[in-house]
């Protein structure tokens, strides 16, 4: 039996992949009016755990407060979501 036969089938696994931290809009609803969301308030309110590579708002659920949030990432209906509550959204 050929040695590429015998050996086991590996995967790929991409070295240089980025993984972000995961945070719905319903867990933004709790702030203050007004006030700013980066990273590091992210983490003292301790929505974020690890640094990882960023941070990534997703739009599940639905925001009343306008909030300033600084973010890596943001998806469309989440942009949507806190435009519309009067707030605004800025990418790092």
């Amino acid at each position: 039996m050929p040695l590429q036969r015998r050996l086991p089938k590996r995967g790929f696994t991409n070295l240089f992949k980025k993984q972000y931290a995961l945070i719905n809009l319903r867990d933004l609803d709790r702030f203050e009016p007004n006030s700013t969301l980066d990273i590091h308030a992210l983490k003292n309110a301790g929505l974020v755990k690890r640094g990882k590579d960023g941070v990534k708002v997703l739009g599940h659920g639905d925001i009343s407060v306008p909030l300033v949030v600084k973010v890596n990432r943001v998806t469309k209906p989440a942009r949507e979501k806190i435009e519309a509550a009067g707030g605004s959204v800025e990418l790092v």
